[in-house]
């Protein structure tokens, strides 16, 4: 196999990177971070040791997300990302890979022409596109071939795309930049606010995925159950460290506006659905993917305000990498142009 030319999926998120490779699976995933010296234009670190460097950098470093809101906010950052990471799967190769990458829904056709452009760029031989609620929906084990309704709901880290799929394209999708970034913003935001306390993002984080939830939190007994997490972070009284308790409770309220904003969105599809459709995802049930969705209750939350039965898929951080990654093998069953576009570089 020296030498011979690779297939690749890659998910390309606001938040992390993963790269599918054909016959081996998922072989890389990163934080979608660069940090780069400004004054020599080099390339310090990409990934998990650019991510350890954000918001500890001295004035002539810089670590940035190239990606904002699942589109690519900085292309020579995003292509110079992309090129480190398929020469870091790809080592010792002679032929290009054909490479298909993974879109938000909503996605304007110029966005669509970067995307493809920094692909092209950092070394694919061709590159498709492939919107991401039909990936995930491959990718948590749905056959989308068939004339029956299912709905998916996928939270990234910039995006949240919701979408009814039937006979291998999107019949409505609601594409909304609010996912898991915003609730990071919402926390900070609320400790701000609350607490006179100033948190960066990767605290922020931690919290949500430690003490987040968007539906009061139980114990087996039915009993409402409270999460703590102390923190540390600047007192914008004193200026000086300080160390906080933050409950459960709070996270509940800080995220009420996200929170309510997906619920929206997936109501907003739900009522432009065909009759028929609804009653096929009434049966199936509604299918949550990506990071934003283990958000805890969020999935309580929909099925609550839908009532509609709501789940989510297994592995759901990998759904979109992984659906990008089987498609590879089935590219015939995605309509050229709709689902799908084909770019070739004369």
């Amino acid at each position: 196999m020296f030498g011979l030319a690779q297939d690749i999926g890659i998910d390309l998120g606001t938040a992390s990177v993963l790269v599918y490779i054909k016959g081996k699976g998922i072989v890389l995933k990163e934080p979608s971070v660069v940090a780069m010296d400004i004054n020599t234009k080099t390339l310090l670190a990409v990934g998990v040791e650019a991510q350890r460097m954000l918001g500890r950098t001295p004035g002539n470093i810089v670590a940035i997300r190239p990606l904002r809101d699942g589109v690519i906010s900085d292309f020579n950052m995003t292509e110079r990302m992309l090129r480190y990471f398929l020469d870091k799967i790809c080592k010792r190769r002679i032929f290009k890979p054909r490479v298909i990458i993974c879109v938000p829904s909503g996605v304007t056709e110029v966005e669509k022409r970067a995307v493809i452009d920094a692909a092209m760029q950092a070394g694919a031989s061709k590159t498709y596109l492939i919107e991401e609620p039909i990936a995930a929906a491959i990718g948590a084990g749905i056959d989308i071939s068939k004339p029956n309704g299912n709905m998916i709901v996928d939270i990234g880290g910039g995006t949240t795309d919701v979408a009814v799929i039937s006979l291998g394209g999107i019949v409505v999708s609601e594409s909304i930049k609010i996912a898991g970034d915003k609730f990071d913003e919402a926390i900070i935001k609320y400790i701000r606010k609350k607490h006179n306390v100033l948190i960066g993002e990767r605290t922020a984080e931690e919290m949500k995925i430690n003490i987040g939830c968007v539906f009061p939190i139980k114990d087996e007994k039915g009993e409402s159950q409270q999460k703590t997490m102390d923190i540390r972070g600047r007192s914008l009284v004193s200026g000086l460290p300080k160390t906080i308790t933050v409950s459960s409770d709070e996270m509940f309220e800080a995220f009420e506006e996200p929170a309510a904003a997906i619920v929206d969105a997936v109501k907003t599809v739900l009522e432009q659905t065909p009759p028929e459709l609804v009653g096929d995802i009434s049966t199936n049930g509604i299918v949550m993917t990506g990071g934003g969705s283990l958000v805890s209750g969020l999935d309580m939350l929909i099925e609550r305000e839908t009532g509609i039965r709501c789940y989510i898929a297994d592995d759901a951080v990998s759904c979109v990498a992984i659906g990008t990654g089987k498609t590879l093998d089935n590219i015939d069953i995605l309509p050229e142009g709709n689902s799908m576009d084909k770019y070739r570089r004369m």
